[in-house]
């Protein structure tokens, strides 16, 4: 046997050995998460109401706006507002209201957040306890994921377990579980994953995120095995250069 046939023969075991390992991580690494069999983006919904009947009479904001706590949402005339106003029962200035001499009561933002709608617009008339705007709370922006596994992978969901989200546009946010229920369906666990993400809750509002917005929930499910380590290491490798 010659050099180049010997060199050529190590070389070749050298790659079927690179081949089986990459093989052997990529399905350990299959086999560590869990897709979510449906997902969508929530965020927890503020409803802003009139404490009285009467006429809007202008909207400051509208859908997909942020605003800050105190901001000005709608204001709206009242006969009846006015009438308690001149004999002393509202106060001229609350947390979640301001009013002027005439009867006029302009509604601000009780929370920092995104403006999900304004249910009216001016010159509509509204029902005392009617709801005219609604917001998602600043922060509250994640996903409810539902995945039905064994019952073996169900304990492997631990909390602050790295999530994978992938957006209908195909690009991809991190996130962490938060809380996980079960129930049992067909000898399998259904698990519903709550999953918060700092970067979907920056993202609020804008594009694809939205509360409602299908998406794929990839999670990470604990592993104690003699291969979990490599496999950390290869995913963060894979991470760097962008896979």
């Amino acid at each position: 046997m010659t050099w180049t046939t010997r060199l050529k023969l190590a070389v070749g075991v050298v790659v079927i050995l690179a081949l089986c390992a990459t093989l052997t991580l990529v399905l350990n690494r299959r086999m560590s998460q869990a897709t979510s069999s449906q997902a969508t983006i929530v965020a927890e919904e503020i409803a802003v109401g009139a404490d009285y009947a009467g006429t809007i009479v202008e909207t400051h904001a509208q859908a997909g706006d942020e605003v800050a706590q105190g901001d000005p949402l709608f204001t709206m005339r009242s006969l009846l507002l006015a009438h308690d106003l001149s004999v002393g029962l509202v106060s001229r200035q609350a947390a979640s209201y301001e009013v002027s001499g005439s009867g006029k009561m302009t509604v601000v933002a009780p929370v920092d957040g995104v403006v999900a709608e304004i249910a009216t617009t001016p010159g509509g008339f509204v029902q005392s306890g009617e709801v005219v705007a609604s917001l998602y709370r600043a922060g509250s922006t994640g996903v409810d994921a539902r995945l039905m596994l064994d019952p073996a992978d169900f304990a492997r969901i631990r909390p602050g377990s790295f999530v994978r989200i992938t957006l209908p546009d195909q690009s991809e946010v991190p996130g962490e579980v938060a809380a996980i229920a079960v129930s049992n369906t067909r000898n399998q666990a259904e698990a519903q994953v709550l999953v918060d993400s700092v970067t979907l809750s920056q993202q609020a509002g804008a594009g694809l995120v939205q509360p409602g917005t299908p998406v794929v929930a990839s999670v990470e499910l604990h592993d104690d095995g003699p291969m979990s380590g490599v496999d950390v290491a290869f995913q963060r490798f894979l991470q760097r250069i962008g896979l």
